[in-house]
């Protein structure tokens, strides 16, 4: 099986991460999101509202399965036997911050990381600007899947 850990906070999913998690199924044969839990970081979101909003989106997708986890992603990677990370890069600044966190994980595992390119159409979103649209009451429906709704 070629199993993919597709990481990350997720605070709350947006469409970028939507599309990417959409295309990965195509190449692999399960996606696990895996919702990394960070004790010192402020979220607005639990973790079950966020691991709901991600179930619910891909709840017709039987090859998405969604997860959390604390430590190293490529500890939690070797635990649930995923021979690859799937990450999304929306800017150049993206793909160097990424790098290094893959040279790292090759470093000090063999797990490869899988880099693919938001669409344009979701290129701009990230989970912060969502985050900033809903404190100042902005219509954050056109940059979140359906299954993110605030009440």
């Amino acid at each position: 099986m070629r199993r993919a850990l597709f990481p990350g906070s997720f605070d709350p999913i947006t469409n970028g991460h939507y599309d990417i998690i959409k295309r990965g199924v195509k190449l692999f044969d399960e996606v696990v999101v895996a919702i990394g839990v960070n004790s010192e970081k402020k979220y607005m979101f639990s973790l079950e509202e966020r691991k709901h909003f991600i179930e619910e989106a891909f709840k017709d997708e039987p090859k998405v399965k969604v997860v959390t986890y604390e430590g190293l992603t490529i500890d939690f990677c070797k635990e649930i036997d995923a021979e690859f990370i799937l990450r999304g890069l929306r800017n150049p600044a993206d793909f160097e911050f990424e790098k290094a966190i893959a040279h790292t994980n090759r470093k000090l595992s063999k797990i490869e990381t899988v880099f693919l390119l938001t669409a344009a159409r979701t290129s701009y979103i990230s989970s912060s600007i969502v985050r900033d649209v809903l404190r100042n009451n902005g219509d954050y429906t056109v940059l979140v899947p359906d299954s993110v709704r605030v009440k």
